[in-house]
């Protein structure tokens, strides 16, 4: 086998690669967890979050591929069973369950702030701790593609609607004068 020369000590290597295996494993628990709630969502929400939750899992799967191809890149063989991914992942499943529309929703922006906390800590850890600056900017951006994920499943289930000055609309119920 030739022996990796790219600047990082096969500790360092190592380390990055035992990060990029967690994400991995919490990719592919979230990936499962969004085609279940895909297949599973039913009410009055069916198309629209059927249709997001196309878009996410499908974006996953890449972001899973990237994942996988990085270990790659840094020497390693990045884990391949369910057994491994489940005791990797900090994210935890929830089988038997079948939430509402908006429970799936709430666990999905659960998991997605999970994975961003711990992609923080890992950019954190791949630049400081490791000195791989690649990992923490591929990490970096995978961070921000979960944000907007998050952003944008917490936007669904937020509360009331809001006046265009960005203030929430009161409860109470108005009665048009004159009727």
């Amino acid at each position: 086998m030739h022996k990796i020369n790219i600047g990082l000590t096969d500790e360092q290597r190592h380390g990055v690669m035992n990060l990029l295996n967690q994400d991995l494993a919490d990719a592919y628990v979230l990936l499962v967890k969004t085609k279940k709630y895909h297949w599973d969502v039913v009410g009055p929400q069916f198309r629209t979050l059927h249709q997001l939750w196309e878009e996410h899992y499908k974006k996953l799967t890449e972001n899973i591929d990237e994942i996988a191809e990085r270990i790659r890149t840094l020497g390693g063989y990045p884990t391949g069973t369910m057994e491994g991914f489940l005791s990797l992942a900090t994210l935890k499943e929830h089988s038997g369950e079948i939430p509402t529309a908006t429970g799936m929703v709430t666990q999905l922006v659960e998991d997605h702030e999970q994975v961003i906390r711990n992609l923080r800590n890992h950019v954190d850890r791949c630049s400081e701790e490791f000195h791989d600056q690649g990992s923490a900017d591929f990490l970096t951006e995978l961070m921000e593609e979960h944000e907007q994920i998050a952003w944008m499943l917490r936007s669904f289930i937020e509360g009331q609607a809001l006046e265009p000055n960005g203030k929430q609309q009161s409860t109470e119920t108005k009665v048009p004068v004159g009727v």
